[in-house]
């Protein structure tokens, strides 16, 4: 885990029964454009940190658990706050409990990661403007091509 106090991400939900911090930069952060996170979050996307379980430590409360279904019919892991209800993480079934989706806008500087990429644009809002520079897919993406070679080393760590 990463020390330098630059590379801490500190958040929590909107009563402040909950506060975590993340201990290091995530993995990759994704913007995700399908209609199914548009639903959960009632919003026009989900903009999700994705990092090692072990690097979000819990500052003060602790989330409870919503299953929730998904496309896949795997389902999802989403982490809420007990007493606000705001969403802070969720799990997926592709890395199980070991990789937290971590919703950046539950962040204290939700500015300081911004998307690697912009995903399932093919559903996204058509007043939505994707910026320039930024990858965007229509769909899912290829992990080798995208992420940077640290990230994908810091994966297969994890992941074997």
């Amino acid at each position: 885990m990463a020390s330098d106090a630059s590379e801490t991400y500190d958040g929590g939900c909107t009563c402040r029964a909950v506060r975590y911090r993340m201990t290091s930069r995530p993995l990759f952060v994704h913007c995700c454009h399908c209609r199914w996170c548009q639903r959960e979050t009632g919003a026009s996307f989900a903009l999700n940190a994705m990092i090692e379980a072990d690097r979000v430590v819990l500052l003060a409360g602790a989330p409870g658990l919503v299953n929730t279904p998904t496309l896949s019919g795997k389902g999802q892991k989403i982490w809420r706050c007990p007493t606000c209800r705001v969403a802070l993480w969720s799990n997926y079934s592709g890395a199980g409990d070991k990789v937290r989706f971590v919703r950046v806008g539950t962040l204290d500087e939700p500015d300081r990661l911004p998307p690697d990429i912009h995903i399932f644009t093919q559903s996204k809002q058509p007043w939505v403007v994707l910026p320039p520079g930024t990858p965007a897919v229509a769909e899912y993406y290829d992990r080798e091509k995208y992420w940077p070679a640290a990230s994908l080393q810091r994966r297969r760590a994890l992941l074997g």
